[in-house]
């Protein structure tokens, strides 16, 4: 073991009072996270002293999984498998929630009710949302914290990104509802909901949520919040198929880090733009990949984006003409970045194959303006810091969104979550 390693495993076994555990295995690994920077997180697994360590390499119960960022030395997770601890150091008294939130803050650096407020409290766990001074934030970062009936900890995790000062671009909240008429109308959507205990395909007037600027000279859709994909926008046609069989290859996505790597902060291959000369390869490669296993779906598809994981691009594709279906047709087709060729791919028409067999309710009868109409009073703006990519900020908006819908048969106003 390199000795800089060793240092942070001894220092995690006082931290998390393992005393009477045995570090059993590690190992590095690296992701990248929405602002294009690769962080490198070292895993650690102990397994208490008395428990001996199965050969088949599961974790038994009181096994304590910890991952911390390298560069930072932040702790990010503290999984106790089973939910049992033999641990000795973290304990919470009296389940003082007060004294959660301090201990959080100590571990993490962030400040409670600027940088993360409580969300949901249970018997035994707290549920932290990532806000920016109270305000909730997209895509967002989750703290969660749980305990045992003796106040052991026995899970600990950080989802987000919790950004510095610099990266937020503050602003005072004037959006309201009144001026939101035109946008609400335009996100309105008819869509065919599943309704699996009647088997039936219900017609449904329901809002596509988005996020409008604050000062509403540009619309967020939610995807491209979370996701920052290249765009290409391109039906897929060819004039022959290929009679060549699609062969699957087995994919590789476990990555071999090194510490000098992480310390180096060497970038990921996920953090490189895709460039112009490899997006046609790849247009090319999927082309390639639908005359083998796709032949007679030559216009039928269109090549929407592009993204890294790893030494792979992924290729992602949707049908040309949609239908009404919540659920539409999908697929992702993942490229090998050396020679540039589709290695696998993923298509969700098994999963929609289940809904072939449920029954269409009656036509839409009732128009988009009456339902709307219907939603009005039961929209909901509330304001969010949103990451733009474009300009490497987050930035203040409003969510525009619905938790009710419009059966477009019968007029009767829904909750859509009951669905």
């Amino acid at each position: 073991m390199d000795r800089r390693i060793k240092e942070i495993v001894n220092a995690l076994k006082v931290k998390f009072g393992l005393d009477s555990y045995d570090l059993a295995r590690y190992n590095l690994g690296r992701s990248v996270n929405i602002f294009n920077e690769t962080l490198y997180t070292l895993s650690t697994e102990w397994i208490p002293q008395h428990i001996p360590i199965p050969e088949d390499g599961l974790n038994p119960d009181g096994t304590a999984v910890i991952e911390l960022d390298v560069n930072s030395r932040k702790v990010k997770s503290v999984i106790f498998v089973g939910g049992k601890s033999y641990a000795k150091s973290v304990l919470f008294d009296h389940f003082d929630r007060n004294a959660i939130i301090q201990w959080i803050e100590q571990v993490t650096g962030l400040t409670y009710q600027q940088q993360f407020r409580l969300q949901e409290e249970g018997e035994r766990e707290l549920l932290f949302r990532e806000c920016i001074d109270g305000i909730d934030v997209s895509p967002s970062g989750m703290i969660e914290v749980n305990f045992d009936a003796e106040g052991k900890l026995t899970m600990f995790t950080v989802h987000g990104q919790f950004p510095s000062k610099e990266q937020i671009r503050k602003e005072t909240y004037s959006l309201s509802l009144d001026k939101m008429d035109p946008v609400a109308k335009a996100q309105l959507q008819l869509i065919e909901f599943p309704v699996e205990e009647q088997q039936q395909l219900i017609p449904i007037y329901g809002l596509e949520e988005i996020y409008v600027t604050n000062d509403q000279t540009k619309m967020i859709p939610f995807e491209f919040v979370v996701n920052s994909y290249t765009t290409v926008d391109q039906i897929m046609s060819w004039d022959t198929s290929l009679d060549v069989p699609f062969v699957r290859k087995e994919l590789h996505l476990v990555e071999e880090v090194t510490f000098e790597e992480a310390l180096s902060g060497e970038p990921s291959p996920e953090a490189f733009p895709i460039t112009n000369i490899e997006k046609e390869k790849c247009i090319t490669a999927v082309n390639q990949f639908l005359r083998q296993e796709y032949p007679h779906d030559t216009d039928k598809w269109i090549l929407k984006t592009l993204h890294r994981h790893q030494q792979y691009i992924y290729a992602t594709l949707r049908m040309n003409k949609q239908d009404n279906c919540i659920f539409q047709r999908k697929m992702m087709v993942i490229i090998e970045t050396e020679h540039f060729y589709a290695a696998n791919y993923m298509d969700n028409l098994p999963m929609l194959e289940m809904f072939n067999q449920y029954k269409k309710m009656e036509t839409a009868t009732i128009a988009k303006d009456e339902a709307y109409d219907k939603l009005k009073d039961r929209l909901e703006l509330k304001p969010y810091y949103v990451y733009d990519t474009s300009q490497k900020q987050y930035i203040l908006c409003g969510k525009l969104d619905c938790a009710y819908g419009v059966n477009a048969a019968t007029g009767e106003v829904l909750a859509l979550d009951e669905l």
